[in-house]
């Protein structure tokens, strides 16, 4: 059974840095998405950023473009989102999510078109 795991979520001050790790198993991801969502308490998961496993294909969210970075490592199956200047706003739970890639570059951004999806990580950034 596919598995997500998210880590390296924690306090840090505004302006620091914060890199989170999702870690996939239980199935071969190779020609699947994965993507960051972000969620803060009563509104709807907000897309952060994906990447494909087998390519340099990434996509961002206009808004977080510049401060936050999606990478990959293939050999240890784990995708990283590097967070910095962050702010207090970006305080919310961050979750990692895989659906089958597409080229279709809009349907990256709906929750919904994501089949997997990890228990999330708490970010809390002090002002």
């Amino acid at each position: 059974q596919a598995q997500l795991v998210e880590s390296g979520g924690g306090l840090v001050q505004a302006g620091g840095s914060l890199r989170l790790s999702c870690a996939a198993s239980g199935r071969t991801f190779s020609n699947y998405a994965m993507a960051w969502f972000r969620q803060a308490p009563g509104k709807e998961r907000e897309f952060v950023a994906a990447v494909r496993w087998s390519g340099a294909t990434t996509i961002y969210a206009d808004s977080l473009k510049g401060r936050f970075t999606i990478s990959r490592d293939n050999a240890k199956s784990t995708v990283y989102l590097q967070m910095n200047r962050l702010k207090p706003e970006d305080t919310v739970v961050y979750y990692c999510a895989a659906r089958p890639f597409t080229l279709n570059r809009s349907s990256y951004f709906r929750e919904a078109e994501y089949d997997y999806w990890g228990q999330g990580t708490q970010v809390t950034v002090s002002s």
